[in-house]
């Protein structure tokens, strides 16, 4: 029998089997994933729901109800499953408020502790919707990923039970299948960074990374002047935490809660550096599944952990809840192949998902890092103005959260996204390269929407210059934006120069902004 035992000791020694006797269970995990992904969840729908009308309605600067059609008539009687959405049903203005205070209401009650794979699925639903008729003011990295992340946490509920804690444990399948999301997460990141530009190679990334990303926070300026030192080593971290870590959330309790650890404080710090929407927020959600219920019950306070432990679960998930969560793990599992030939690629792509219904995507972010800030600002003059070309007061539009007065302090934003800033900071990057306007529909379209005094953009700005009436002219100037580095002495947290034009002046009267808006249907095409 000793020999026996000593024949069968490496075999019971094996990570896996260590792992299986550790008996982590994960209770308190799931409590606090659908915590923190439902408050992801209610900001994107409050993004969604405030927005909506300026961006994506009726009188929006890329109207859905305009976009779907084509795309009907573009894919034919398939379109509706190559690009899944409610809103081939309706997509009226009254419809899209609907559904988007929908997932605010249903996002707030799965805050409020609501866990049920019902109330997921709507929710995936709702917002999966709205990702494929959002155009581009929806084609950021993070709104596949929220897809993904949201459809997963549809098999961590039971589906009849709405209770924080439910009464049946969480598969520990799906447990697994979140460090897996966030491996890949982080792998895309830095591969395409290694691939991509060669700052991320030689370490200076950081240089400029923190004035040139698309919304600065106030600690941006202060990570910014920091020492070369400092960047160098920050550079370093990031190949660390996104190449090497997230690979010990698969080891035991002890390597899981430290690459938990470092991958949470890793999301923090960018978090802190910036205004990166959601994004951060999000990703912490499955680098929560590192840490098992033995961490979370010691964050409880101890009056209350008898408590706590006596409602978690322990009957078994049904088996209805272990076949649905197998059958979507293999679903996964084949949708994965695509995705790890992508990262193993030369060639590979970002921000992507390769089938109709987001289940599986490729991340990454930060490919390549601006090494100087542009911005494209709008500016308007009076209707007294004659010639434009004349001594006449030009008055700027500001954005919410983009340099525009420098002695404007950044805006401290996250996790919300102001969705027309960050497009105005893709035009800024190209603009300087002599990408024409007329690559951007929806920013002519805004022209052209200002220069008629349509009320519907204005809430998208921090000011409106006109707000009793509209400007007779408005043109778009490139400038140049850096940290100024003398805050303390001057209050200016940048300084900037006017270097080129976007836009010339324009008018209403001009010929060739109407025919262009006009042939999108945006307004008429006579004079």
């Amino acid at each position: 029998m000793a020999a026996q035992d000593d024949e069968l000791r490496p075999f019971r020694t094996a990570l896996w089997q260590r792992l299986k006797d550790e008996g982590a269970t994960y209770e308190l995990t799931r409590f606090a994933v659908l915590r923190l992904l439902a408050l992801v969840y209610l900001t994107a729908f409050l993004v969604l729901a405030l927005q909506l009308e300026p961006l994506l309605g009726s009188r929006g600067l890329l109207p859905v109800a305009q976009y779907l059609p084509r795309l009907r008539a573009a894919l034919g009687p398939w379109a509706p499953l190559r690009v899944p959405t409610l809103l081939w049903l309706s997509s009226s203005d009254a419809a899209m408020r609907a559904l988007a205070w929908t997932g605010v209401a249903l996002s707030a009650a799965a805050l409020a502790g609501v866990t049920n794979a019902l109330v997921q699925l709507a929710l995936w639903a709702l917002y999966l919707s709205f990702v494929h008729a959002g155009q581009i003011f929806y084609g950021y990295g993070w709104e596949i990923q929220l897809l993904e992340t949201g459809l997963l946490a549809v098999f961590l509920c039971p589906v009849r039970s709405v209770t924080p804690l439910p009464r049946t444990r969480v598969p520990v399948l799906l447990v697994w299948m979140l460090p897996c999301l966030v491996l890949r997460v982080m792998l895309g990141a830095v591969l395409i960074k290694l691939r991509s530009d060669p700052c991320w190679r030689d370490l200076t990334c950081l240089d400029a990374h923190f004035e040139t990303q698309p919304n600065p926070g106030p600690l941006s300026y202060f990570f910014h002047r920091a020492p070369h030192g400092v960047h160098v080593a920050g550079v370093l971290v990031n190949h660390v935490v996104e190449g090497v870590v997230p690979w010990f959330a698969f080891g035991l309790r002890r390597w899981r809660h430290a690459a938990g650890l470092l991958l949470v404080l890793f999301q923090v710090m960018l978090i802190a550096s910036g205004n990166l929407s959601f994004l951060n927020w999000l990703t912490i959600v499955p680098a929560l599944a590192c840490f098992d219920d033995t961490l979370w019950i010691r964050l409880v306070p101890a009056r209350w952990r008898s408590r706590v432990l006596s409602r978690v679960a322990q009957a078994p998930p049904s088996r209805a809840h272990v076949v649905a969560t197998r059958a979507y793990a293999l679903v996964v599992a084949v949708l994965s192949v695509p995705v790890v030939l992508n990262l193993v690629s030369s060639e590979q792509v970002m921000n992507t998902s390769f089938e109709p219904l987001d289940v599986v995507g490729t991340y990454g972010a930060f490919g390549s890092v601006d090494r100087e800030r542009y911005e494209v600002i709008l500016e308007g003059t009076s209707g007294d103005a004659g010639d434009p070309d004349a001594d006449v007061t030009w008055r700027e539009y500001e954005l919410p959260c983009m340099p525009g007065d420098v002695r404007r302090r950044p805006c401290l934003l996250t996790p919300y996204h102001l969705r027309l800033d960050w497009q105005m900071w893709f035009v800024g990057n190209a603009a300087p390269r002599g990408e024409p306007i007329e690559q951007e529909p929806w920013l002519v379209h805004l022209v052209w929407q200002l220069l008629s005094g349509d009320p519907s953009p204005r809430r998208l700005f921090a000011r409106d210059p006109f707000p009793g009436a509209p400007p007779r002219y408005v043109r778009a100037g490139i400038w140049r934006y850096r940290f100024s580095g003398e805050l303390a002495r001057t209050g200016a947290w940048w300084t900037r120069e006017r270097v080129g034009e976007f836009l010339p002046p324009v008018s209403l009267a001009h010929p060739g902004l109407r025919q262009y808006v006009a042939s999108f249907g945006w307004v008429s095409g006579r004079p």
